[in-house]
């Protein structure tokens, strides 16, 4: 098969769809990888890597896009790369398409097959090409916070693991899922007092005895939440829906009573965000401020760290390209149920029930 891998062109993003050594397990097998040159520079990976990888580096996108059978990227494609995206042609990448209209309808109109790598999933229920970009962006997501809480950037000021005798700031994390345990763990860890809301026992207990008591938990209710944010120095927004749109866990009248100088980091703003006034932001302009609280709301946060990301994400995909590539599309979803879980529009038809609930139509079943 002949594979491509353009360089990302959203703002702030370094990470790239195929690190070198995978590209030389694709060639070993007898495939065509076409590379974008300097794809792969903002991840630390030159084009002589990939020449001795055994990738055919080209100039320009446009050429990619033409040779190719599977493009393998990280983001969702921009409006610029609609035009490139063409009928049979299979598209593997993050697409979070339930805000998205726009690009939703751009990819029906191409009649490509387009595998969104949030929704595919694994025999334990689990989403693995989510998963290591939200263990990174739950992580980063308090670093972030507490930088923002400096004076000069607006904060209030408060360091949230406290010194002695001062005490510490509060972090209330809404979701337990990879993004809220990862942010558990490093507020926690610097000694944050941290809650963390869900409305899962099940989550609520392992989040409970993952941190042995260190990490309050609260059952997630509008009225739970309310009562919880007026004090609340640092919030993180970590909730999922796999492939459907975020609901809206703190609105604007909630959000007032909260402390000048609180700092808000939505991590669910790639799918519509979980706070009423979240809009994507950039890495350029990362952050602003609505009723004397500051938001971040980064929809590409891991391309910050885009060596740690990069590698991370590979590791999670590879395994699904691969088989792509040695099966193609059609025996490749007949033999991996959680693979065919990643189908959001196959040849002109939205097939993923989430995302179609989301924008108010019916999904076509597969089979159809």
């Amino acid at each position: 098969m002949k594979i491509g891998v353009v360089k990302e062109i959203k703002v702030g993003e370094h990470r790239v769809g195929v690190i070198p050594a995978f590209v030389s397990s694709l060639v070993a097998q007898g495939h065509e990888v076409f590379v974008e040159r300097n794809a792969g520079v903002g991840s630390g990976f030159c084009n002589e890597e990939y020449l001795r990888a055994g990738a055919i580096v080209v100039e320009g996108a446009d050429e990619v896009w033409q040779s190719s059978e599977l493009i393998v990227k990280v983001k969702e494609p921009l409006s610029s790369e609609y035009q490139h995206i063409r009928s049979e042609q299979i598209l593997f990448t993050y697409l979070h398409l339930a805000p998205n209209v726009e690009l939703t309808k751009a990819l029906i109109k191409s009649g490509a097959i387009c595998i969104a790598y949030e929704t595919v999933t694994d025999k334990y229920g689990g989403l693995p090409l989510l998963a290591p970009m939200s263990t990174l962006a739950g992580r980063m997501s308090m670093f972030i916070a507490t930088n923002l809480l400096q004076k000069h950037f607006g904060g209030s000021g408060i360091l949230p693991c406290g010194v002695p005798g001062v005490l510490p700031g509060k972090v209330l994390i809404l979701g337990g899922g990879n993004v809220g345990t990862n942010a558990a763990l490093i507020a926690s860890g610097i000694g944050a007092d941290v809650t963390v809301f869900d409305n899962c026992p099940k989550v609520l207990n392992r989040i409970s005895s993952m941190f042995d008591g260190h990490v309050k938990t609260c059952y997630s209710t509008q009225d739970n939440v309310a009562r919880h944010i007026a004090e609340a120095d640092i919030v993180i927004g970590a909730a999922l829906i796999a492939g459907a749109s975020t609901p809206k866990l703190i609105s604007r009248d909630m959000m007032k009573t909260m402390k000048p100088g609180s700092v808000m980091v939505d991590v669910a703003i790639d799918q519509g965000g979980c706070f009423e006034t979240s809009h994507p932001t950039t890495h350029e302009d990362p952050f602003y401020e609505v009723e004397g609280v500051i938001h971040y709301c980064v929809g590409n946060m891991p391309g910050a760290y885009a060596r740690t990301a990069t590698i991370s994400l590979n590791n999670a995909t590879y395994p699904f390209i691969e088989k792509l590539a040695n099966l193609g599309y059609k025996q490749a979803f007949a033999s991996d149920i959680h693979l065919r879980n990643g189908l959001n529009i196959c040849a002109g038809n939205i097939v993923n029930e989430a995302v179609a609930t989301s924008q108010g139509v019916s999904a076509i079943p597969l089979e159809k």
